[in-house]
């Protein structure tokens, strides 16, 4: 994990200080709200429906204990005891005082965290694959360049007043756990002809009212050339995008009205003028950062423990099947921890169970923590033989639920509880989907199946790419839910189809369950997943099923 040095450390203290000026400002009258609103988004602080909201950097999702047990501090000592992770590999606290952000951004400067550039129109908290590190199909760990981005990105003289924001997101997988293709930028880790890493950089990504999938811009990008590569195409963009219509000016955009091949050629040249000037200082610095990353003192011990507990304990079984994943190094597993018991709300965590997720990656897990873009917490490295302790502690503590990629496991955002900028409420819908599957039963038998709830479009719930896929609008004062179906978040990436009409607020549980119960009859075999059987059937049969209710009411 990335340490920071004289220089960060004197950035931070600064920028903090600097802040707390402002806010002084602003409560003394000196700034009116216009005037503070671009001085506080350059520092992580909205002003939501019914308070401030500090979006908090968590570095490509990473954090160890001190930190995890620093964002539980904030939010027991300035909040209402939790905190909410995001699709970004953030954390939001909803109920800041203004006098007391200050204060809050001095205490995570104390663990090396901040909220600088988590909004604002600038490049925002860079994100990494959460098995980076760990992943058994990883040709390498993404999070050393990930970490050089973010210095190269924090305040970047001329990247911090572009046409809107800027996402960046790196994987070092083959399989896309990332979201890549939905970023302004994605990276790839791939090997050329010579069995050398390098990058496949897609660029134009991005969901909200206009959702597209990412182009290829370079199918290999060398190490040694993606930060030059990377600040001509940001380059090229800030000279280019849009700055008549904030809808239309996101490089999606830009790419779309130019086309690929214009773009690509723009910055190939800015490429050619700025690549003489990187002389070598970047690889300097990634040499210093990959230091910060070296791999864990792994153990070699035997997995009986692990192996009677799964054979003896069929909740151990079944929370082993769903929330473990293979680690690169034998007798390890990448572990899951689900924040989404059933009815709660998805991406909350109190400040006891940060404590003890903090507690839990001392003990067993190396330190090492990550935050997924599913609204998870990840402990990366933990040993087969401390499974069944490990799963006693998150039993007591309600984070042993057996859901991760289940119907369940829903992707939402804040929604119309407290989003300014949302039309529908999306925490209560995640909550009754939770609620009436697990009173089915059904969840296990159903099997992989992603559902994500927005409620705008600007699409922070990832619903374009959702299996199924939830929108709530505003339709005359009225909450409505469109739904899609198929999206795709990994390397095969693609946005959702729309099923048509959409359901009101007491419709939509009944709508997505009859989706659901639809493909359990489609389905070939039990192995087939909701994403196969769409692709093989089309839509038509589960649009069927979706507005029969109506189709029959209307008939009569």
């Amino acid at each position: 994990m990335y340490r920071y040095n004289d220089f960060d450390t004197a950035f931070i203290n600064e920028r903090n200080k600097q802040f707390r000026a402002q806010v002084e400002r602003r409560i003394d009258g000196s700034l009116t709200e216009d005037e503070f609103k671009p001085l506080r988004l350059m520092n992580g602080l909205y002003l939501q429906l019914h308070a401030y909201m500090l979006r908090v950097a968590i570095p490509y999702g990473t954090l160890n204990s001190a930190r995890m047990r620093k964002l539980a501090e904030l939010a027991e000592r300035w909040d209402k005891g939790y905190g909410h992770f995001t699709t970004r590999q953030n954390i939001q606290y909803n109920w800041p005082k203004l006098k007391d952000i200050p204060d809050m951004l001095d205490a995570l400067a104390e663990v090396e965290m901040h909220a600088i550039q988590t909004s604002g129109n600038t490049i925002r908290n860079v994100t990494a694959d959460h098995f980076a590190g760990a992943a058994a199909d990883e040709i390498a760990d993404p999070r050393p360049v990930a970490e050089l981005l973010r210095q190269w990105s924090t305040d970047h003289h001329e990247f911090q007043f572009m046409p809107r924001k800027f996402k960046i997101a790196i994987t070092g997988s083959p399989n896309d756990r990332a979201v890549t293709y939905a970023h302004d930028i994605g990276l790839r880790m791939v090997r050329n002809d010579a069995g050398q890493p390098g990058f496949e950089v897609i660029v134009g990504g991005g969901l909200g009212r206009t959702p597209m999938i990412g182009k290829i811009i370079s199918d290999f990008v060398a190490q040694e050339d993606l930060l030059p590569y990377l600040e001509a195409i940001v380059s090229v963009w800030n000279q280019i995008g849009r700055r008549d219509n904030k809808y239309k000016a996101r490089i999606k955009i830009t790419v779309h009205e130019h086309g690929i091949d214009d773009i690509r050629a723009r910055v190939e040249k800015r490429y050619a003028e700025i690549r003489p000037s990187f002389t070598g200082v970047d690889q300097d610095m990634l040499q210093e950062i990959e230091a910060h990353f070296a791999a864990p003192a792994y153990r070699n011990a035997p997995t009986d423990e692990f192996d009677a507990a799964y054979k003896a304990d069929p909740v151990f079984r079944a929370w082993a099947d769903t929330n473990l994943v293979q680690h690169k190094v034998d007798g390890y597993s990448i572990v899951q921890i689900s924040i989404k018991a059933h009815g709660q709300t998805p991406g909350d965590a109190s400040a006891e169970q940060m404590r003890v997720m903090a507690d839990l990656a001392e003990t067993y897990g190396h330190d090492d923590i990550r935050i997924s873009h599913e609204q998870n917490v990840i402990l990366p490295h933990v040993h087969k033989s401390d499974l069944p302790a490990l799963h006693a502690k998150l039993k007591e503590h309600g984070l042993a639920t057996a859901n991760i990629g289940l119907l369940s496991d829903i992707i939402a955002c804040p929604g119309m509880d407290y989003c300014a900028l949302a039309t529908a409420r999306s925490i209560p819908i995640a909550q009754q989907l939770a609620e009436r599957f697990d009173a089915l039963k059904i969840e296990h038998e159903v099997g992989e199946l992603k559902i994500k709830i927005s409620g705008c479009i600007n699409a922070c719930g990832h619903h374009h790419v959702g299996h199924i896929g939830i929108l709530g609008l505003d339709r005359a004062g009225v909450e409505t839910y469109q739904i899609t179906l198929g999206g795709d978040h990994t390397e095969t990436a693609r946005v959702g189809d729309r099923t048509g009409p959409g359901f009101g607020y007491d419709e939509i549980v009944p709508a997505i369950e009859r989706i659901v119960l639809a493909y359990k009859d489609l389905r070939e075999a039990e192995n087939e997943t909701f994403i196969q059987a769409y692709r093989r059937v089309g839509m038509d049969p589960f649009k069927a099923a979706l507005y029969q209710t109506e189709e029959a009411e209307n008939a009569a």
